[in-house]
C-alpha cells in the first residue's frame, strides 16, 4: 500500500473527529526534502485553527504508526478554492462547478480549457465550454482543478 493510502486510512477518522474532511494526502519531494501534506476541507471553510487542531491530532499517530522511514516535514493545509481534483469522489462532489483542465499536449491549439464539469468516468473528463462540450481522455489530462474567477 502506498504511503499516501496508509496515511489516509488512519488520518481520515482523526480529521473527521476535528470537524473537517480529508480532501487529499500528498507525499512529495521538493528542494531535496520530503513533505507529507494533508489537505482538509470544512463547510464554511478551513482556518488556521482547524489546521493546527488536525496537525496536533494526527502527529502523534504518525509517530506511532511510522509509515515513512525517512525524515520528512508534516504539513496540514486547506484544500484551497482552486483545489486539485484527483479522486473520483472529488469529481463527483464538483459536478456542475467550473474547472480548469490542463493537458500534457495542446489540443485544438490550447493546453488549458475552462468550463463546467459535466461528467467524469474512468478518468475521462467532460466539460461544457463556451464553444461547446469538450471531452478529454485520462492520458491527455495533466491536472484538473476548480476554477475561481475574481
Amino acid at each position: 500500500m502506498k504511503i499516501t493510502e496508509q496515511v489516509r486510512q488512519f488520518a481520515e477518522p482523526v480529521v473527521e473527529a476535528q470537524g473537517c474532511s480529508l480532501w487529499d494526502v500528498e507525499y512529495v519531494r521538493e528542494g531535496g526534502e520530503w513533505f507529507l501534506r494533508l489537505y482538509i476541507d470544512k463547510e464554511g471553510g478551513v482556518d488556521i485553527n482547524d489546521c493546527e487542531a488536525v496537525s496536533r491530532a494526527v502527529d502523534p499517530i504518525l509517530d506511532e504508526k511510522d509509515p515513512i522511514p525517512d525524515s520528512y516535514h508534516f504539513e496540514v493545509s486547506s484544500a484551497g478554492l482552486e483545489r486539485t481534483l484527483r479522486l473520483p469522489q472529488h469529481f463527483a462532489k464538483c459536478l456542475g462547478q467550473k474547472v480548469a483542465v490542463r493537458l500534457y499536449r495542446p489540443k485544438d491549439g490550447a493546453k488549458e480549457f475552462v468550463g463546467v464539469l459535466r461528467e467524469y468516468e474512468d478518468g475521462r473528463v467532460t466539460i461544457e465550454t463556451a464553444a461547446g462540450p469538450k471531452t478529454f481522455e485520462k492520458n491527455e489530462v495533466a491536472l484538473v482543478r476548480l476554477y475561481v474567477e475574481f
